[in-house]
């Protein structure tokens, strides 16, 4: 039974940094207590644990105007977040884990706002037949969360852009996103702020567990621990089952087809297949890219090396599949 509650406001807007706060939240939770975690993140879209992060995001696109990707524990399709949204966490014991209690919190503040907002399945809320939020579990060790994202005024032009698989042919296990149709809050009520929104959720959570929430401060060592992780190639590109790639155009020189197989976000196979005339084009090629990471920048830097007069075309080729 909660007891006692805890509220905790992020200080940043870095993905990795806010993530590794949740988790130090969780694994500090304590019995009976139940802890709301409020945060944004800038510019970024977080995967679901198992996820490929090239056939849910234009990767290359993302990290070319300043954004950043990021892997969540818990299951569930990619999201965008900007500060036009408000992310929230309840965090609390297995035992005391209770989706209705927890989504009445979401839904009485909204209400307090005038937006009556409705449950569509489990994992999403919609107002007016529109989803404004997307949500998503974990459990480990007797200690549980429920996150989600709010979306006040996000830039729903950016999240269309980059909430969309590469333009190269993959061919991956795991899970894919759902895409639905998704609305922002403001556009229901135009004079709502996310500042406006935390003020109601505070108050909604006071409401629902009777109990006026103290502060909560995440262990640093622990903080400082997990943004390490969660900032690593291995964590948000590695993290995913093996795949196959595949791309191919015709050039002045020959036609070229390239397919690889990535295991751990490395390249650990690859076949070329071309016409050019230069029969030592493609066994070049496949030892060049077999171990470099799944990047564009890796990728081409490996057939420069290479030295040959069809490099430009190769990189042009493996750039535009925004890999």
């Amino acid at each position: 039974m909660i007891t006692k509650t805890q509220l905790w406001i992020g200080t940043g807007c870095d993905p990795q940094e806010n993530l590794a706060v949740e988790q130090a939240l969780l694994e500090a939770t304590d019995a009976g207590c139940c802890t709301l975690y409020l945060w944004q993140n800038q510019n970024t879209v977080v995967i679901g644990k198992n996820q490929n992060a090239w056939k849910e995001c234009r990767t290359a696109l993302l990290e070319q105007e300043g954004g950043k990707l990021a892997r969540r524990l818990s299951g569930g399709g990619a999201v965008y977040h900007d500060l036009g949204n408000l992310n929230f966490t309840f965090l609390l014991p297995t035992e005391d884990f209770d989706l209705s209690r927890q989504f009445s919190v979401l839904q009485r503040a909204l209400l307090r706002l005038g937006i009556p907002a409705e449950l569509s399945g489990r994992n999403d809320l919609t107002a007016d037949g529109q989803k404004f939020s997307g949500n998503a579990f974990y459990h480990h060790a007797g200690r549980s969360y429920h996150h989600g994202t709010l979306l006040v005024s996000a830039d729903l032009d950016r999240m269309s852009r980059y909430l969309r698989p590469s333009a190269a042919k993959l061919k991956a296990k795991g899970v894919d996103s759902v895409r639905s149709r998704v609305t922002n809050l403001c556009a229901l009520r135009e004079t709502l702020t996310v500042a406006k929104l935390q003020t109601a959720l505070i108050d909604a959570f006071t409401e629902v567990y009777g109990s006026v929430p103290t502060f909560a401060a995440p262990d640093p060592e622990a903080v400082a621990r997990l943004t390490a992780r969660n900032r690593s190639w291995e964590w948000n590109y590695g993290a995913q089952l093996p795949f196959d790639f595949s791309c191919g155009d015709r050039f002045p020189w020959g036609e070229v087809q390239i397919e690889l197989k990535v295991d751990g976000g490395t390249v650990t196979r690859a076949k070329v297949y071309t016409d050019a005339m230069d029969w030592t084009l493609a066994p070049a090629l496949e030892a060049a890219l077999i171990g470099s990471r799944f990047s564009a920048a890796a990728l081409c830097e490996r057939i420069a090396a290479c030295g040959m007069e069809q490099t430009d075309d190769l990189c042009g080729l493996i750039r535009r599949q925004d890999v």
